[in-house]
């Protein structure tokens, strides 16, 4: 019997830090904010068109920053953005960018 294997990160996203806005949008809810890491880690990009859903996969293959935007549920969006090198994932509202 073949076991099914588990699927894989597409990439690193290195250190992860939140900005005051996403973190007042994310109302503390730890688990909310690793959910919409694994999303961003997994390529759900979420709520981006179609242009910027080819610029990550073009990122993917080529080492450029990617970026995710999630709605929540209250109304307020949060953006995923891993820098080119991979160093760091930064949590934030489009207002914050």
């Amino acid at each position: 019997m073949q076991t099914k294997r588990k699927p894989r990160p597409l990439f690193a996203v290195g250190d992860v830090v939140a900005t005051p806005g996403a973190l007042d949008a994310l109302d503390g809810d730890r688990a909310l904010a690793v959910m919409l890491l694994q999303r961003h880690m997994y390529g759900d990009w979420g709520d981006i068109c179609a242009d910027d859903r080819g610029a990550n996969e073009a990122a993917l293959r080529h080492g450029s920053r990617l970026m995710s935007v999630y709605r929540l549920v209250g109304g307020a969006t949060i953006w995923a953005i891993t820098e080119a090198d991979r160093s760091v994932t930064t949590l934030l509202t489009p207002d914050e960018y």
